[in-house]
């Protein structure tokens, strides 16, 4: 089942409520994070991906056993939403933060999730990095290619960053639909018209401020697209 607004909004405060000084996750990093672990091929228990959530050190410092248990309990369904959507569909929709002076989506917090998630399971992603098809490389590749721009470590010029900047999060779900169909074959995903033993090749989903599919005349982002 969906999360509500302002279930989403509960969590986001019991994280930002932890210790800042362990520098715990944010909701979208915490959204990024969560798909990236689902997304695996190997399996990640809770009792290895859950401390990470709270920081650096992996120690939460609860204030108390409510506020251990209420966060514990909000972090859990967050993972269980994001859990039963890519069940349903390989066509997640991040929560990006926005920037409040600019309205500008913000991409790099999610995709910092999602690496930091890589990180858990090096040895499995590259396994499928090598035995994957062209399209969902060249999509890995393209992942880590914007956390590289996030670190300040790309080689891209500034002109081009400024373009994938523009672009990145309306791409960053075709994303990750192309590597579920390669990470977890398992999932039978009914949107999937490509045919037995094709590479998946994720379409291209309406942008955010595209008008919504569905006729109702508003943005996606607002509409079908809304977070």
């Amino acid at each position: 089942m969906d999360q509500s607004d302002q279930e989403l909004d509960r969590l986001s405060a019991l994280l930002h409520a932890l210790p800042a000084e362990n520098m715990p996750m944010t909701l979208s990093e915490l959204d990024g994070y969560l798909v990236g672990v689902l997304a695996c091929p190997d399996m990640i228990p809770p009792s290895e991906w859950m401390p990470r959530v709270w920081g650096e050190t992996g120690k939460a410092n609860f204030s108390d056993q409510k506020a251990a248990e209420d966060t514990i309990g909000a972090v859990t369904a967050h993972y269980n939403s994001v859990a039963e959507a890519i069940n349903r569909s390989p066509w997640v929709e991040p929560i990006y933060e926005v920037d409040p002076n600019s309205d500008e989506v913000m991409w790099e917090p999610w995709v910092d999730g999602f690496t930091r998630a890589m990180g858990l399971r090096a040895d499995a992603w590259n396994r499928l990095l090598d035995q994957a098809d062209q399209e969902t490389r060249a999509t890995m590749i393209f992942l880590l290619a914007l956390q590289d721009i996030y670190t300040g470590q790309s080689k891209f010029t500034d002109d081009e960053i400024d373009e994938i900047d523009l672009e990145a999060p309306d791409l960053i779900p075709n994303c990750v639909a192309t590597i579920l169909h390669q990470s977890r074959p398992e999932l039978s995903f009914r949107e999937s018209a490509n045919l037995p033993d094709m590479p998946f090749k994720a379409g291209t989903r309406p942008g955010r401020n595209d008008p919504c599919s569905c006729g109702s005349g508003r943005k996606y982002k607002q509409c079908c697209g809304r977070v």
